[in-house]
């Protein structure tokens, strides 16, 4: 299903099967709170079990890399800075435990993997015995850094947005990463109980406390 399909199920629930035009309660609207369940669900869901599903992950696609000026490399590296960083800043993960939802950093074939590092970390990496010339990734404000890429000029993400139309626009996939036609990264058993909690819940309240003297279906201005 669309973001779509989902809001406007939603939103005919909400009306109880009756249409009409002069709606008070805005599609924009209903898509906010399903992105903020959906974000709620998915975090309560990882702390249960550690598990994430695959049909949540968006991919970016191939994101470009840009050498990071040296005066921002570790001081070890100041003459030969081996970092670069994603030419877009990354959209907002929903929030693990204690990490953010960036499921997968590596090369353009979507298979090999660079692990993931906290910023701190990088400055002893040239001090490590076995892995020193090993790719690392690391979030600093919202771009991706490479330490060590070993040549390459593009990189490929996957992670758990908290609102995936934020990809939309995005250049690094083949066409847009996002568009209002694209399945939204959700299982079914998530958009059942969001769709309950909504329609039993906070846009329940919504409707049932909107003011209507005039008999015309709109909230009169108090």
């Amino acid at each position: 299903m669309t973001l779509n399909e989902i809001a406007y199920n939603l939103l005919n629930l909400l009306r109880a099967g009756r249409s009409h035009n002069d709606e008070n309660l805005s599609v924009g609207q209903i898509k906010f709170n399903i992105k903020h369940y959906r974000a709620m669900f998915i975090r309560r869901d990882f702390m249960r079990n550690g598990l994430i599903t695959r049909h949540l992950e968006q991919d970016l696609g191939c994101v470009s890399l840009i050498k990071v000026d040296a005066s921002k490399c570790p001081c070890d590296f100041t003459t030969a800075c081996p970092v670069y960083r994603t030419t877009i800043k990354i959209p907002r993960t929903v929030r693990f435990n204690f990490s953010d939802a960036i499921t997968h950093v590596g090369d353009i074939t979507g298979l090999g993997r660079i692990p993931i590092i906290e910023p701190y970390e990088v400055q002893w990496l040239s001090a490590d015995k076995y892995t020193a010339n090993n790719a690392k990734a690391y979030m600093i404000e919202d771009y991706m850094y490479i330490y060590n890429p070993k040549g390459m000029e593009q990189v490929n993400i996957r992670g758990v947005f908290e609102d995936p139309e934020e990809l939309a626009g995005i250049k690094s996939c083949e066409e847009n990463c996002y568009d209002a036609n694209s399945t939204f990264p959700i299982p079914a058993d998530m958009v059942s109980a969001i769709t309950s909690g909504l329609v039993n819940g906070e846009l329940k309240l919504l409707i049932s406390t909107l003011v209507d003297d005039e008999n015309d279906r709109q909230q009169d201005t108090q």
